[in-house]
């Protein structure tokens, strides 16, 4: 039987942008609107989880390989370098930050773990970003590792590294007030209703 002429290969390791690192466990045709259409099927361990994807659409989505090492050990290397001081306004700072995760790219990810850690040493962070960070951090880690043929242990480390030097520099203020938890569940119910508003919208297409 000959191979499909896909993109990714069979049990290659890719990155599914805002869910981390997969498997591609299989690759079927299957009919789809009168078409023989090729799909992976993917695994993300992370989360346990396993997507169908058109083949043709992978790219549009965002999907990637694994970075090689070298792409790796510069993402790592970013951390440590001067960047200019996040917007102290946190839902601009979360939106960027979010818009950036999309994207997808291992910078793009060091940029999130590093702008995010650094305001938390100046300011506790708001619980959404609070999950922004823990979930770019868990990416950048997942895909280091498997880049560079080492385990998230290492990883970690290598982190730390960077991040506590960076982290002493800044001095820690007062946790953040009421104000900006009000503000937070404010703009929770915003992207809840807009989202919803979403979700009607697909509904009238289907």
């Amino acid at each position: 039987m000959a191979k499909p002429k896909t993109e990714f290969a069979l049990n290659q390791k890719v990155v599914y942008p805002s869910q981390g690192v997969g498997k591609i466990t299989e690759i079927f045709k299957r009919d789809f609107k009168g078409e023989q259409v090729y799909f992976y099927k993917i695994y993300l361990e992370v989360s346990d989880m396993i997507v169908m994807v058109p083949a043709e659409k992978a790219t549009a989505l965002g999907i990637r390989a694994i970075v090689s090492a070298e792409e790796a050990q510069e993402a790592l290397d970013l951390i440590s370098e001067d960047f200019e001081t996040p917007t102290s306004d946190w839902k601009l700072r979360y939106q960027m930050n979010l818009d950036l995760l999309k994207k997808g790219t291992v910078k793009d990810i060091a940029s999130i773990v590093r702008c995010l850690y650094h305001r938390s040493k100046v300011k506790e962070l708001p619980i959404l970003e609070r999950k922004l960070y823990d979930n770019a951090k868990k990416l950048l880690e997942d895909e280091i590792a498997d880049a560079m043929k080492i385990s998230v242990k290492e990883v970690e480390d290598m982190l730390h590294a960077r991040l506590e030097p960076l982290g002493a520099k800044i001095e820690k203020k007062p946790v953040y007030s009421d104000e900006d938890e009000d503000d937070e569940d404010e703009f929770a119910d915003e992207r809840d209703s807009s989202r919803d508003s979403d979700d009607d919208d697909e509904d009238e297409d289907d």
